[in-house]
């Protein structure tokens, strides 16, 4: 498991990179967590949250992809009264060799806009972009791509798509239902004050990426009335 970035109650935001894995020892195969910091070199992505990361596979290989994200205002850029304020990072794709703990970032002319609080899917060698927000903007525009990853020798080659069947949405839950490339996405927000109350089931194929409307389950009250979404299960 990967922990990238966040955000803490202290308002300070993370560039570290954490690996979580799980062992199993001894006869009577206890778990055991370990948890170890990877120290990246070459383009290294900076402080962010609001951001995704997916594992993609090509040609027996295997990376991570991380996208989007906000931060701070460059130091530069900063006043007293503006010294918390963040924008949405740079739209880079950062490519990220575990292995080798490398990273390279990668500017994509259809990716123009941050955005941040978005869902990404990922299959083989594609990782899809769905919704999330814009700050500049303080917009959620339908946005949907399909960034496709070829780890080739050498380096990699790197393509992106517009895709126009997206949903307008952000900080939503996006949960596998089982082996195959299906998902739910429940929760959200449309905008500033208004929540997602609609579900949407995701498949993945060959063809590509189905989004398909799903029967809601009955809110409960303090769900419908609250502005602000509760945590839980994604059983």
């Amino acid at each position: 498991y990967l922990i990238h970035g966040g955000r803490t109650p202290n308002n300070e935001i993370s560039s570290s990179l954490y690996l979580l894995t799980m062992d199993s020892r001894g006869c009577n195969r206890k778990l055991t967590l370990r948890c170890k910091e990877k120290d990246l070199v070459g383009e290294v992505p900076g402080a962010r949250y609001g951001h995704t990361m997916s594992m993609v596979k090509s040609h027996g290989k295997t990376a991570c992809v991380l996208f989007g994200g906000r931060s701070y205002m460059p130091a530069g850029e900063r006043t007293t009264e503006s010294w918390n304020s963040v924008v949405d990072c740079p739209p880079q794709v950062f490519l990220i060799d575990l292995e080798f703990d490398c990273s390279s970032a990668h500017t994509l002319p259809e990716l123009s806009d941050g955005q941040s609080f978005h869902l990404a899917f990922a299959r083989e060698d594609s990782v899809y972009f769905l919704g999330g927000h814009s700050i500049s903007s303080d917009s959620r525009p339908p946005r949907l791509f399909r960034l496709r990853v070829e780890l080739l020798q050498g380096s990699p080659l790197l393509s992106c798509e517009t895709l126009h069947n997206g949903i307008s949405i952000s900080s939503a839950i996006a949960t596998r239902t089982g082996p195959s490339h299906r998902y739910i996405i429940l929760g959200g927000y449309q905008s500033d004050s208004q929540k997602r109350m609609e579900c949407s089931t995701v498949i993945l194929d060959e063809t590509g990426i189905q989004i398909e409307p799903l029967e809601s389950p009955q809110w409960t009250q303090d769900i419908i009335h609250s502005r602000t979404w509760f945590g839980g299960s994604a059983g």
